[in-house]
């Protein structure tokens, strides 16, 4: 429930994109929002109050004289208990309205007689031509330049037969947008780099060695960080998971294919990257003598000989590069935990470990956390993986500074 108590008032302009407001409102209740929509009469050429009021609950507002508001001033009181106005889709010509102040019905009037308090965001949608268009972009700058912020577009198939940018972000996006505007931006204009998942190291083409690591920490910090408005490169091993929105993922099998990924990413003075989070359940080892085709049984019933090598250790190679940047290690103990993961947290050489009992939190939804520093521990009671990754993220943030 990502949303839950928020008060969202959601507007819907002109466009065939209102077809996806539809299951952006749905997307936001069942995310613990309520939703006040308000409709322009050209949103009404696409879709009916009816529907959304039905998907959101609360009667839909359309006129700036509705007497349903007791002093006829619903652009007023529409907005005094909002926590943010939603514009989606939003048109050129409502984005016009916005630069230049208008008010010449209920939603655009609401908009500028908003509290300075009440973040307004807003979905363009629009025909790639219409994007493009000079005026279009002087108008875009301008609402960036008043604080308004822009949820896409997306290029792609537009309804029109058209290719190009202009097309309405999904609502499973515009969600997580959404809820990301909810979140204190701790590393805004920072890089992060992370790993999540298992790793599997093969015996032949069809059997590997793996973990019970579903990844979903790890994700869950990845998201975590673009919610605190870092740019986020993820090397993921094998998993079934969606990658987050606004995290640009690198898929890897192997630990040394994610040590190769990992290196090359901060290779050159360049990189920019100012923290890596090692969240990955790394294979401590690999088999040397992997069979180029399947094994087969022996007939005498003796199992295959597996030779091991050690996997290289990408967390404390990453801690003794020359400029390294700050260094967060995950350990996975089944035992022990303040002790190992003090002892862990001295041999890799990195100022922040984060600990869990990994039987507990493999494949769960939900973990318990102790962070190791310079200072001691620092224990995260149990709770949802996504609220204990906005903790750790912030706990990263703190040390930044």
């Amino acid at each position: 429930m990502d949303l839950a108590g928020k008060k969202i008032v959601l507007g819907l302009t002109g466009g065939i994109a209102c077809y996806k407001a539809a299951e952006f409102t749905r997307a936001m209740s069942k995310a613990g929002a309520s939703v006040q929509v308000v409709m322009t009469s050209a949103a009404m050429h696409f879709i009916t109050p009816v529907t959304m009021q039905g998907l959101s609950g609360k009667p839909v507002f359309t006129d700036q004289w509705d007497a349903r508001i007791g002093n006829n001033m619903p652009h007023i009181d529409l907005t005094r208990d909002a926590d943010a106005i939603v514009i989606a889709p939003c048109s050129a010509d409502f984005i016009f309205k916005l630069a230049h102040g208008a008010c010449d019905d209920l939603l655009s009037t609401l908009c500028v007689a908003r509290p300075a308090t009440v973040p307004l965001l807003v979905a363009p949608a629009m025909n790639v031509e219409m994007w493009q268009n000079p005026a279009t972009q002087r108008n875009l700058t301008q609402l960036l330049e008043d604080g308004i912020q822009l949820l896409g577009p997306d290029a792609g198939e537009q309804a029109c037969g058209e290719v190009g940018m202009g097309r309405m972000l999904e609502a499973d996006q515009l969600l997580e947008e959404v809820i990301a505007s909810f979140q204190p931006k701790l590393l805004k204009g920072k890089r992060l780099l992370l790993t999540a998942g298992p790793t599997f190291e093969p015996i032949d083409p069809v059997r590997g060695i793996t973990n019970l690591s579903s990844g979903k920490m790890g994700y869950a910090v990845a998201r975590a960080a673009y919610e605190a408005g870092a740019e986020v490169t993820l090397v993921s091993g094998p998993t079934a998971l969606t990658t987050p929105y606004g995290v640009r993922r690198i898929s890897v099998q192997t630990a040394q294919q994610m040590h190769d990924i990992v290196m090359a990413q901060l290779a050159g003075a360049d990189s920019g990257t100012d923290v890596f989070v090692a969240v990955a359940a790394v294979a401590d080892w690999r088999v040397a003598n992997a069979s180029a085709q399947k094994l087969k049984k022996n007939a005498d019933g003796s199992a295959p000989e597996l030779v091991f090598e050690q996997n290289p250790d990408i967390l404390a190679t990453v801690a003794a590069l020359p400029k390294p940047p700050y260094c967060v290690g995950f350990a996975a103990e089944s035992e022990n935990l303040l002790q190992y993961g003090e002892v862990k947290r001295i041999k890799k050489n990195v100022p922040l470990l984060v600990g869990n009992i990994g039987h507990d939190t493999f494949g769960k939804d939900d973990n318990q956390l102790v962070l190791f520093d310079a200072d001691g521990h620092t224990s995260l009671p149990r709770a949802g993986k996504q609220q204990l990754a906005r903790q750790l993220i912030a706990a990263i943030a703190s040390r930044l500074i």
